[in-house]
C-alpha cells in the first residue's frame, strides 16, 4: 500500500539570498576542498590587473587557517547602489548575480574583459565561510565590512584614512569546513593558479605567503614573468626534450576591423612540438584556467593544422597515399593558450570548460597567420614539424590496417539507407541515428565523410522494453540499426562478440521537441535493454542540437544577415547581450524556438551539432550505484503494465516539466 503524502501550496519552498548556495553548494563550487572559493577572490583581484588597475596580488595563508587576498586595484565601490540602496561592497558579497561584470559593451563598463560572468563567485565564498572581512581603500579612506555565514555582522564602517593614490581591496576568508570533504587547501593548485596569473599578466607581481605549521615562520613565493607565455611554457617543458623552438605570438582585434567580433578580443599563445614524453598544455580564458579545454583550444588546434598543412602542401612534403588529420599535427604540441573574450560562456560555475561557439572561429583566425608566417621564415623547423606530423599519420594508418585484418571475411549486407563513412577505424568512426529523412539529408551533406556515417530513421522506433530478442528484427528500423553497428542484440549477463562493432561512437540525433525526446527515449530503451554492453563500453551518445535561433538582419555593407544558434537560455542571453553591445536594434532581429533539424542547412547543422570541435555530445553512462534506480525508471516509463504508476508519477511531478505543447 502506497504512503499518502500531502502535496499542496505549502509544499513549495523558496530559497532566498545565499540560502541556495548553503543548501546545494556543489551547484556553485567544487566541494572537495575550499580551494575554489579562494580562487574566486583571486580571480576578482586578477580582473583588476587584467583591466590595468592593479600591479600586485598577494595571497597569505594565515596561521589561524584563514586566507587573505590583497590587490592594489581600484577598490570595490562603497557607496549606495542606486536602486538597491545598499552599499555596493555589501551587495556583491550577499546577493547572487550581483556584480560589475555584466555590462560588457566593447570596452564600456567597469570590466571589459573578465573571468567573472554571473556575479556569483564571491557571494558563494561568503556563504560558505564562517567569517569574511573586506577592507577597501578608496577615495583616501579605508572602509571595512564583516560577514558571518553570509550575513552582515559589522556594517560598512570607515576605519581610517589613506593616501589618495593608495587604493585596493583586501579580503580575509575563514572557510566553513562543514561544506567541504577536506578542510585543507590544495597548495599545489593554488600555486598553479597564482603562477598562471603572473604568466598571463606580464609585469604583474604575484606573491604567496605561507606560515609553517601555525608558527611565526613564513615561506614566501613570488612569480613575475616579464616575458609571459614563452618563459612559462619553457618551464612546463623542463622534463621534456623539445623538438622545436618555442613559437609565441599574440593577436588582438583593433578598432578598425571588419569581423563579427569585438575590439580587444583575441588570443596569446606559445607552442612547441615534442618528439616523446608528455606534451603539457594549459589554456585560459580571461585568466580563468580551463582544465577541460573547450572551443578556444579547438580553435588553436584548427589554426595549427591549417598552418602546418599549408606549409606541407606548399613545399610538397606529403608522401603519396598519406592523408593528414588535425590530430596528427596537434597530438605532439605542447602549448599555453590565453584567450580574451568579451562575454565567454562556460560549462558550469566552476568554469572548467569554455563552450562559446564563436571562440573557435576567433582563436583560429587570430592564431593561424602568425604561425604560418613563422613556419615559412624557419624552413628547417617547419620541415621538422612536418616530419613529426607525417610520422604520426603513418602510424595511425598502420594501426588502422591492423584493425582491418582482424575483421572476418564475411561481408554484411548493410542497410540501403545507411550513408557509410570511408574509414574503418572504430576509434574515430561515428554513426548518427537521425530522426526523419529530411534531417538525414542535411546530416549527409554536413558530415565528415571520412569518419561520420548517417542512418535516417523513419517514424518512431518500436518500444522494445518488453520485446523478446527473437522478435526484434520484425521491426525494420531496429534491424537496420543492429546491422549497421555490427553487433547482435544481447542481454546484460551475456558476453557478446563486439569485434564486429563498426563505430566507436553511436549518437542519437533527434529534434529538440516532444516527438524528438520520445524518439530519443525509445532508442535509449533499445540500447539499455538489448545492447547494454555498448553502454557499458561507452559507445552510446546523445547529440544536443541548439534550442534557439536568432535571425539578425543585415547591418550595412560590412555585416550581412546572420543566423545565430544558442544551446540553451544562457547562450541565448549572451547572444542578445552581444547584439545589444553591437547596437543592433530589437526590431532588426527575431528569436525562434528551434524545433526540427530539417530547418537547418548543412553548414549550420555541421557547426552546431556534428563538428567535434563545436558540438555538444553527451555520453550515456549508468553508474553502478544507480543501476537499480535506472531499471525502475525504465520499468515505470516503458512497461506496458505501468500505466497507473505513470499516471500517479505525472500527477505528482508534472508541474516541474518545462516544455512546449
Amino acid at each position: 500500500m502506497s504512503k499518502s503524502i500531502t502535496y499542496d501550496e505549502s509544499s513549495v519552498t523558496v530559497l532566498k539570498g545565499l540560502a541556495p548556495v548553503k543548501e546545494r553548494p556543489g551547484m556553485y563550487t567544487r566541494t572537495d576542498s575550499p580551494t575554489h572559493i579562494i580562487q574566486e577572490v583571486i580571480d576578482n583581484a586578477a580582473d583588476e590587473a587584467l583591466g590595468g588597475y592593479a600591479q600586485n596580488i598577494d595571497v597569505i595563508l594565515n596561521q589561524d587557517g584563514s586566507v587573505t587576498v590583497k590587490d592594489n586595484g581600484r577598490g570595490i565601490p562603497t557607496g549606495l547602489h542606486p536602486t538597491e540602496q545598499v552599499p555596493v561592497v555589501e551587495l556583491v558579497f550577499t546577493q547572487l548575480h550581483a556584480g560589475g561584470k555584466f555590462n560588457k559593451k566593447s570596452g564600456d563598463g567597469a570590466y571589459a574583459f573578465s573571468g567573472g560572468l554571473h556575479g556569483v563567485g564571491v557571494s558563494v565564498t561568503n556563504a560558505l565561510s564562517t567569517r569574511l572581512e573586506v577592507t577597501v581603500k578608496r577615495n583616501s579612506k579605508i572602509y571595512q565590512i564583516v560577514f558571518a555565514a553570509g550575513e552582515v555582522i559589522q556594517p560598512l564602517t570607515e576605519i581610517g584614512k589613506c593616501a589618495s593614490k593608495d587604493s585596493g581591496t583586501e579580503v580575509r576568508i575563514w572557510p566553513d569546513g562543514h561544506y567541504f570533504d577536506n578542510p585543507q587547501y590544495n597548495i599545489a593548485e593554488l600555486e598553479r593558479t597564482l603562477r598562471a596569473k603572473a604568466v598571463l599578466l606580464p609585469g604583474i607581481s604575484v606573491t604567496l605567503t605561507r606560515y609553517i605549521n601555525g608558527t611565526d615562520e613564513a615561506q614566501t613565493q613570488n612569480w613575475h614573468y616579464p616575458n609571459g607565455l614563452k618563459s612559462y611554457l619553457l618551464n612546463l617543458l623542463s622534463d621534456n626534450q623539445t623538438a622545436t623552438p618555442i613559437f609565441a605570438s599574440e593577436n588582438y582585434l583593433g578598432a578598425n576591423h571588419d569581423t563579427d567580433f569585438n575590439q580587444g578580443e583575441g588570443a596569446a599563445y606559445a607552442l612547441s612540438w615534442v618528439e616523446e614524453g608528455n606534451a603539457p598544455s594549459e589554456s585560459y580564458v580571461n585568466l580563468i584556467p580551463t582544465a577541460l579545454g573547450g572551443t578556444h583550444e579547438a580553435g588553436l588546434k584548427q589554426a595549427v593544422f591549417h598552418a602546418v598543412n599549408n606549409f606541407i602542401n606548399h613545399h610538397n612534403l606529403l608522401p603519396r597515399g598519406v592523408k593528414l588529420q588535425s590530430d596528427d599535427v596537434f597530438s605532439r604540441v605542447a602549448f599555453v593558450l590565453s584567450a580574451r573574450l568579451l562575454d565567454p560562456q562556460f560549462q558550469g560555475q566552476t568554469k572548467d570548460k569554455l563552450t562559446s561557439r564563436d571562440a573557435l572561429k576567433l582563436v583560429a583566425a587570430m592564431c593561424s597567420d602568425p604561425l604560418e608566417l613563422w613556419l615559412n621564415q624557419n624552413i628547417d623547423t617547419g620541415k621538422k614539424i612536418a616530419e613529426l606530423a607525417i610520422r604520426q599519420a603513418q602510424a595511425r594508418m598502420r594501426s588502422t590496417k591492423k584493425i582491418e585484418k582482424k575483421k572476418g571475411s564475411g561481408v554484411a549486407v548493410l542497410p540501403g539507407k545507411l550513408t557509410d563513412c570511408e574509414s574503418e577505424d572504430i576509434r574515430e568512426n561515428e554513426l548518427f541515428l537521425v530522426e526523419g529523412d529530411s534531417a538525414g539529408g542535411s546530416a549527409k551533406l554536413a558530415r565528415d565523410k571520412n569518419t561520420q556515417a548517417i542512418l535516417p530513421l523513419r517514424g518512431k522506433v518500436l518500444n522494445s522494453f518488453e520485446i523478446h530478442r527473437d522478435q526484434l528484427f520484425g521491426n525494420a528500423e531496429i534491424h537496420d540499426i543492429s546491422v549497421a553497428i555490427g553487433v547482435d542484440p544481447h542481454g546484460k549477463n551475456d558476453n557478446p562478440d563486439l569485434s564486429g562493432l563498426r563505430y566507436g561512437k553511436i549518437a542519437i540525433l533527434s529534434d529538440a521537441d516532444v516527438d524528438g525526446a520520445h524518439i530519443q527515449v525509445l532508442l535509449l530503451t533499445l540500447f539499455y535493454t538489448h545492447f547494454p554492453r555498448l553502454i557499458d563500453a561507452g559507445h552510446i551518445y546523445v547529440a544536443q542540437p541548439p534550442l534557439f535561433r536568432v535571425d539578425v538582419n543585415a547591418q550595412g555593407k560590412n555585416k550581412p544577415a546572420r543566423k545565430l544558434y544558442a544551446q540553451d537560455q544562457a547562450e541565448l542571453d549572451a547572444i542578445l547581450d552581444r547584439l545589444q553591445s553591437e547596437k543592433v536594434k530589437e526590431s532588426a532581429y527575431s528569436i525562434s524556438r528551434f524545433k526540427g533539424l530539417g530547418e537547418m542547412n548543412p553548414d549550420q547543422l555541421k557547426d552546431t551539432t556534428m563538428n567535434p570541435d563545436t558540438r555538444c555530445l553527451l555520453q550515456v553512462q549508468i553508474r553502478e550505484e544507480d543501476s537499480n534506480e535506472t531499471r525502475n525508471i525504465f520499468v515505470k516509463l516503458m512497461g506496458k503494465g505501468e500505466a497507473a504508476s505513470r499516471r500517479v508519477w505525472m500527477e505528482a511531478e508534472g508541474d516541474k516539466v518545462e516544455t512546449d505543447i
